[in-house]
């Protein structure tokens, strides 16, 4: 892995609480004024207001506050170049809950959402995205040792560990294709949120992405992450990939931003950008969201 510059992981995430407060005015404010924004071509509209508001979740590494009170992470660096090529000057990032990034995005808070969102046939149903920039295993947040050998969803259920996930995320579908009950999986509102209940022994488990799995765990002395793997999902394997999700009535800005991220893969410039935010050579990918969405 490429050195690492995401600084101070839980001391980063843990600043989303400060964004929480402003993601409402600004969403309000972009609602507020969503009627005087001028109908016609998505991408001629930003390249006339000069700026780009991208919905995050306030998550590392793909999109937070930094210790300097800056916005990072991979989705907020990937939006500045990609929008830089496409003629729009700024990248405004607006940080809310991930359960409200989508109705945010369709209710014009947003102009697009870029948030470690996994696309799926469920979100292909609400909105519209890009191909993926990477694809992604899961793993878990665990106790040193890994005291009842969890490595995968399977061991979840025959062990009956106490398992948590966060909010929205797809891991909660993964656990309950295996047989854990709904009703037992403990929400939390991140991997920050998890890593402190494993360490507490509140929950014996937290599931996420291998990448943020790894990134949160990096200063525990309590908690490791597991190896990546991936979720078996009606007898088939589940790998994962996110992408940049856009309103379906703006296909021709998604199809403007597919061709430079295409190019952008093909030049290595894509990796370049994500490998500075933890991501290796094996999350790169070749998937599409027409293969996802299915």
């Amino acid at each position: 892995m490429a050195p690492h510059t995401a600084p101070h992981t839980r001391h980063a995430i843990r600043r989303r609480t400060l964004l929480l407060g402003t993601a409402g005015a600004l969403g309000a404010a972009g609602a507020a004024g969503c009627s005087r924004v001028p109908s016609g071509d998505p991408l001629a509209r930003l390249r006339s207001q000069g700026t780009v508001r991208l919905g995050i979740a306030g998550e590392v590494p793909y999109g937070y506050v930094d210790d300097e009170g800056e916005f990072t992470g991979e989705a907020p660096e990937l939006a500045k170049a990609v929008f830089n090529r496409l003629g729009v000057a700024q990248v405004q990032p607006v940080a809310t809950d991930f359960a409200s990034l989508i109705p945010g995005l369709n209710s014009q808070q947003f102009d697009v959402v870029s948030a470690g969102m996994y696309i799926n046939k469920e979100r292909c149903a609400q909105v519209i995205f890009s191909d993926p920039e990477y694809q992604m295993l899961d793993a878990f947040i665990v106790r040193k040792g890994n005291p009842k050998n969890l490595r995968n969803y399977e061991d979840v259920v025959r062990t009956e560990a106490k398992f948590a996930t966060g909010t929205g995320y797809a891991e909660i579908e993964y656990a309950v294709a295996a047989g854990y009950p709904e009703k037992d999986i403990v929400i939390l509102q991140d991997q920050v949120a998890g890593l402190n209940a494993v360490e507490s022994g509140r929950v014996d488990v937290f599931a996420g992405t291998a990448l943020t799995a790894r990134e949160v765990v990096r200063k525990s002395r309590k908690a490791e992450a597991t190896e990546p793997f991936a979720a078996v999902v009606d007898g088939k394997r589940k790998i994962d990939g996110g992408g940049f999700a856009f309103r379906p009535t703006d296909t021709t800005l998604r199809d403007a931003f597919n061709t430079e991220i295409h190019k952008m893969k093909k030049s290595g410039e894509l990796f370049r950008i994500m490998r500075r935010f933890g991501f290796t050579e094996s999350e790169m990918t070749k998937l599409t969201a027409k293969e996802l969405c299915r």
